[in-house]
């Protein structure tokens, strides 16, 4: 008997091979097709040649540790201990998965915003817990009132990804201070912070748990070097969290992957030394740009994106097909692969919309505007 018996192929594999199939651009599947920083990709081929092809220490390397240690000091004046707060792990999906699993029990309620990103309930239901599908109000911002309304004793843990990945949202400050509210009054209650897009950020700045001294003592931060370097294929990223949490997640973390590949840690720990992370809302936001404008005179209508690379569109005034099938219409008969946002919805809502990744370079997304311009 399946212990995922509701879990299929993923939309983005199915999109992604449609869009080969069918030869279509593919702005579904969020992976950029540019190069890797030369300067990484440099230090990358010196570290082959050291001697670090054996297993790295349990939770990452010290002198990576260390860095991102630095990293998130710089970056949120939070000051963390690089031996007792940090994992690096295989990507962020196995540090979403391996907390879950770590700190959710057997009957223990876990929330989740909607629309969201298709790792989180499988690993609830693994870990025995309850997912609870919450979803977020039209603008995909949170609706605190349903959400507060929602906890309970059993309630674990409560998933927030921000910025929100499909829609491209990022939280305002009171949205933070209603997070707060809600840690301050229910004891049990812990954060999964999803911030993967982190360093993506454009008219705003991305507002992080690290700089709340409520919301940090009761979370699990999760970043991505994949999302932050554009390395995605590398699958690594870590997890920050209070030495008693990270104790826990430790000991799931030895037994589900034990170590992160020793190569890419020796790079990374070497390129964090030169490199500047908050010059990546600027190179994303060009792209960003680049996109809406060459989009304006397309029968799709823009939503906000303020985070991520990701442009959500309503295309209700093209056709009256389902997202799922429009989106199939899309990559056939127009040769551009999008993502339907219905299927990130427990009860599948379907508005209308779908996400488009401008994570490409300039010739790409001038090819797919212009045949997304001709609908």
């Amino acid at each position: 008997m399946s212990k995922l018996p509701n879990i299929g192929t993923t939309i983005f594999t199915t999109m992604s091979k449609l869009a080969a199939d069918s030869g279509a651009i593919n702005l579904s599947q969020g992976f950029p097709n540019f190069p890797v920083d030369p300067k990484l990709i440099s230090i990358l081929k010196e570290q082959v040649d050291e001697n670090v092809h054996q297993y790295m220490p349990m939770a990452g390397s010290p002198s990576l540790l260390t860095q991102v240690s630095a990293l998130i000091e710089k970056n949120y004046t939070r000051k963390v201990s690089p031996s007792e707060e940090l994992l690096i792990t295989a990507g962020a999906t196995q540090a979403i998965f391996t907390t879950i699993l770590a700190l959710v029990n057997k009957g223990d309620e876990v929330i989740i915003l909607d629309p969201s990103y298709d790792c989180y309930e499988p690993a609830i239901i693994l870990a025995g817990g309850i997912p609870i599908r919450i979803s977020l109000n039209e603008d995909f911002l949170p609706n605190w009132d349903v959400i507060e309304k929602s906890v309970n004793q059993s309630t674990r843990m409560i998933i927030t990804n921000n910025p929100h990945n499909p829609s491209g949202r990022v939280w305002a400050a009171s949205d933070m201070e209603k997070l707060e509210t809600l840690v301050k009054k229910n004891d049990r209650l812990l954060v999964l912070s999803d911030e993967v897009y982190e360093f993506i950020s454009f008219e705003s700045k991305h507002l992080s748990a690290h700089e709340s001294s409520v919301l940090r003592d009761r979370s699990v931060v999760v970043s991505s070097f994949g999302k932050t370097f554009h390395i995605t294929g590398w699958k690594i990223g870590y997890a920050v969290a209070p030495e008693s949490l990270m104790e826990e997640i430790k000991k799931v973390h030895q037994f589900n992957v034990f170590s992160v590949n020793s190569v890419a840690q020796a790079a990374l720990a070497k390129y964090l030394e030169h490199t500047d992370v908050t010059e990546l809302g600027a190179f994303y936001k060009e792209k960003r740009d680049l996109f809406r404008n060459l989009m304006r005179s397309s029968r799709f209508k823009l939503l906000p994106c303020e985070g991520t690379y990701f442009q959500t569109v309503d295309y209700s005034a093209i056709s009256q097909l389902d997202d799922v099938e429009f989106c199939k219409q899309l990559t056939t008969e127009y040769g551009v692969a999008a993502i339907p946002i219905s299927v990130f919805n427990a009860d599948g809502d379907d508005r209308k919309i779908i996400r488009f990744c401008f994570a490409k370079d300039e010739q790409t997304l001038i090819q797919a505007t212009e045949r997304l311009c001709k609908i």
